[in-house]
């Protein structure tokens, strides 16, 4: 299992998606989830509408340039596929894939073929849209952990990659129930599940994965 940071890897909140909790981040070795975002033409690392302040996508990939590690990048807007697909072939960036697109704009980045993209599941989204199409899925619980570890399993066996949302990104101080139940399944070593967290090093402690 992969281990990757929220937003970077923050210390306080206003280190979210800065280029501080980026370094942070890949020098220990994780990769990140970050939001994508264009402004003026320009893409941007940004969760809330942009102002003009924020760090573009290409100081971004820069950081992570010649890194083994995974970029799961939310995309905010329609339309960036070509634009995304050459800043990532600009730095030969390997292990990176989209999601939270809307279904029309996800129709793109899989007729596009570029890029990997994931299709998102989650108590108020049961149906997983393009799922043989896709190449992963994005595996939230918003208000509670819904599914079991058979249902991942499952997500697995069908080749899907899948990354879980650690329930303390939705402000769940349960996060550990989540964590016993992956590290006594039977697919914790699986190469194609990924653990996004507020809290990596913890969690590398946690299931002692070495990176």
């Amino acid at each position: 299992m992969e281990i990757i940071s929220h937003r970077g890897y923050w210390k306080t909140k206003q280190e979210k998606n800065t280029l501080e909790a980026f370094e942070r981040s890949f020098e220990l070795g994780f990769g990140t989830e970050t939001d994508v975002r264009d402004f003026n033409g320009e893409l941007v690392i940004s969760h809330d509408i942009p102002t003009g302040n924020e760090i573009t996508l290409l100081q971004f990939l820069k950081l992570v340039a010649g890194k083994n590690v995974s970029l799961a990048l939310n995309i905010k807007a329609d339309g960036l596929t070509q634009k995304l697909s050459d800043a990532l072939s600009l730095f030969d960036i390997k292990k990176a894939f989209v999601f939270d697109m809307s279904v029309p704009d996800q129709l793109g980045y899989y007729r596009h073929g570029g890029i990997e993209f994931f299709s998102r599941a989650s108590e108020y989204e049961p149906v997983i849209s393009l799922y043989k199409e896709c190449h992963g899925v994005w595996l939230d619980a918003f208000e509670s952990i819904w599914y079991d570890m058979d249902y991942i399993e499952a997500l697995l066996r069908d080749g899907k990659k899948v990354c879980i949302v650690s329930p303390e990104l939705h402000n769940r101080n349960n996060f550990k129930d989540l964590w016993s139940m992956l590290a006594h399944s039977n697919f914790i070593n699986s190469e194609n599940l990924i653990l996004c967290t507020d809290l990596p090093e913890e969690a590398q402690n946690y299931f002692k994965v070495s990176l």
